[in-house]
């Protein structure tokens, strides 16, 4: 696959900052801009599948409250759930 990693990135970040609800918007735009320079190709995609999950079953994944939709164990995942805003 050719793709450029800064243009991927950039992407990333206006996803992460404009989603529909200000909380999502603050808490995944600050989960972002912490770890966005430290992850790998492969996690950067895991982040963007991350985005692609509405607004509830996120906030509620992390919260610890039950979601509609299962979460996969990873990397991204992770630190999310464990991100301190």
């Amino acid at each position: 696959m050719n793709f450029n990693i800064d243009e991927l990135k950039k992407k990333i970040i206006y996803r992460s900052n404009y989603r529909g609800t200000r909380e999502m918007d603050k808490l995944l735009g600050a989960f972002t801009k912490k770890y966005i320079d430290e992850l790998n190709n492969d996690e950067l995609f895991q982040l963007i599948e991350l985005l692609e999950v509405d607004d509830n079953n996120l906030y509620n994944f992390y919260n610890g409250i039950n979601t509609s939709i299962k979460f996969e164990v990873n990397k991204i995942n992770t630190l999310f759930k464990n991100f301190k805003y």
